[in-house]
């Protein structure tokens, strides 16, 4: 008879005999070689992915496309695939015999920009947004890169069967830009229908770091967003006699004016918020006094005693300023279905993965991040009670990057950018060799509540 161990079974025996932390470095070495191995083989192919992802760029519900593509992928390995769990959601499980179970989550999509790269690659995608607009779409957020990862992974993994035990869930999910596809893959039955994970995992890219650099934090590291519609309400007419109307612009620009005392004189500036106007529409013509103005707020706070008052502050403030003005009262909508509550990393587990990591690429390459007032809805994976982490994937070159830090240096383009690109090949393998290493090591986990 026979017994033979993984890899990342021999790391948890080594761990309790008490070897020396150079030993324990030593015992993950043909692991990472391994998949460094395999991701020389695969890189050409991840990298014609990823382009083909970036060229076909789709926005939140709408990702027909590239669900469809992320799904013939993980067939190919050998996941059994379920498509359109959240409308657009992809969901492939890889079972290896008994272990943890262990998700990953890919967002898949796009913004509505017009992209200004200039990589050969470049979107040149129009479509209509779900207000109607047309609009330029383009991956300036990185999913492209994230759904590549993904694929990386499961290709890697798949060929290492033999060295793991356990089951993969890896989600291809949509609309994360407007914080609804997490929601809706869970109401579509994500933890019910399919095997209920252990841990789960997402990588996302940071173009302000430097490839081969990752960075995390630990506990709360992003903020609740909400998404807000105002719209103002006057009485139309002609411009040369204003007079005779209710200017719904003028208006307008009171009630943003007037926003921005909720942070700056209502909050605790020991406590962060953020009322953002991002988009405001109205009138057609240089003499006509619109009837109606539409605004589109985003608002980022810290807990949801904080989101609760500022949302509250917002309608008094647009209802108290229509008031004053005899118009009639603003349509104040809170896009409820939108809401993104703040990410948290669970503490032991990012002490895990940031042990590793430092292990597998260096301490060195490792950074805590400072607090975010960003959003990311993989915290309704938290949410529903699983133990989460997440991390960033630095993106810049080595020399854009020094060259940020030069007093007149040129700063880096980071997401939501129009000029966003990331290094394609350091940084897929930056984030397939952690991604990988980092579900190899909870494999061996036993402790899984």
């Amino acid at each position: 008879m026979r017994i033979i161990f993984s890899a990342s079974v021999m790391f948890c025996l080594t761990l309790s005999i008490g070897v020396t932390a150079q030993e324990v470095k030593s015992s993950r070495k043909p692991m990472v070689a391994a998949i460094e191995k395999k991701i020389d083989a695969e890189v050409d192919y991840l990298l014609a992915l990823y382009k083909h992802i970036h060229a076909h760029p789709e926005l939140a519900f709408q990702e027909e496309q590239t669900s469809a593509r992320l799904a013939k992928e993980l067939r190919q390995l050998g996941f059994v695939v379920t498509e359109k769990v959240g409308v657009t959601g992809v969901v492939g499980v890889f079972k290896n015999g008994a272990g943890p179970t262990i998700l990953l989550r890919a967002d898949m999509d796009a913004l509505p920009i017009i992209e200004e790269t200039g990589v050969a690659y470049a979107s040149k995608v129009r479509t209509r947004d779900r207000d109607g607009l047309d609009v330029g779409v383009m991956h300036a957020c990185g999913h492209d890169m994230n759904v590549t990862c993904m694929v990386g992974t499961a290709r890697v993994m798949t060929s290492l069967k033999d060295r793991w035990q356990g089951t993969l869930v890896f989600i291809g999910q949509p609309a994360e830009e407007i914080g609804a596809g997490a929601k809706a893959m869970l109401d579509d039955g994500l933890l019910q229908k399919f095997p209920r994970p252990h841990f789960a995992l997402a990588l996302h890219c940071d173009g302000r770091y430097p490839t081969g650099h990752v960075n995390y934090r630990e506990g709360q590291m992003q903020a609740n967003v909400d998404s807000v519609d105002i719209i103002v309400k006057g009485k139309g007419g002609h411009g040369a006699a204003p007079h005779t109307t209710i200017d719904p612009i003028v208006l307008a620009a009171r009630i943003i004016l007037d926003l921005q005392t909720i942070v700056s004189r209502e909050r605790n500036p020991l406590e962060p918020a953020v009322v953002t106007v991002g988009a405001i529409h109205g009138g057609t013509k240089h003499n006509i006094i619109p009837d109606e103005v539409k605004m589109q707020l985003t608002v980022r706070t810290m807990n949801d005693t904080a989101r609760k008052e500022v949302l509250e502050s917002i309608a008094r403030i647009a209802k108290a300023a229509a008031l004053g003005a005899k118009a009639p009262e603003p349509v104040v909508k809170h896009r409820a279905e939108s809401f993104t509550p703040a990410l948290f990393n669970e503490k032991e587990l990012t002490h895990k993965m940031v042990a590793l990591f430092k292990d597998v690429i260096g301490p060195e390459r490792v950074h805590e991040r400072p607090m975010s007032m960003g959003g990311e809805d993989f915290s309704q994976l938290t949410r529903a009670g699983l133990r989460t982490f997440y991390y960033h994937l630095g993106t810049a070159t080595a020399e854009a990057h020094a060259d940020s830090k030069k007093p007149g240096g040129k700063a880096l383009a980071n997401t939501h950018s129009p000029f966003y690109a990331p290094t394609p090949e350091p940084t897929l393998r930056t984030g397939v060799l952690t991604m990988s290493m980092a579900i190899l090591e909870l494999m061996s986990e036993k402790k899984t509540r």
